[in-house]
């Protein structure tokens, strides 16, 4: 069994900071893929920022130059840094990797999310 265990969401004013984590444990092989997602009230699920295994990154339009990805593969754990946040980042933010239990058994997980309200 693989688990995704995030922290690190809560309150914070506009203009604030806030990092999130999010820790894979249990039968890890290799993992591939480690993402942040976010769903707001009313909206789809959308990815937010994605490290692959080759450590190429990707962002969402809205979160460049402000949100970063950083991982530490001796802990499986991946990190997002969210600086100058504004209201409509509003969301529950999910991680999501693709992890391989053994040599050819991969399989997609998702944590169990982690709330983040941006307001005054």
């Amino acid at each position: 069994q693989v688990q995704l265990v995030e922290s690190g969401g809560g309150l914070v004013q506009p203009g604030g900071s806030l990092r999130l984590s999010c820790a894979a444990s249990g039968r890890i092989f290799s993992i591939n893929r480690m993402a942040w997602y976010r769903q707001a009230p009313g909206k789809q699920r959308e990815l937010v920022a994605a490290f692959s295994s080759g450590g190429n990154t990707n962002y969402a339009d809205s979160v460049k130059g402000r949100f970063t990805i950083s991982r530490d593969n001796a802990k499986n754990t991946v990190y997002l840094q969210m600086n100058s946040l504004k209201p409509e980042d509003t969301a529950v933010y999910y991680c999501n990797a693709q992890i391989r239990t053994t040599a050819t058994i991969s399989g997609d997980y998702w944590g169990q999310g982690t709330q983040v309200t941006v307001s005054s």
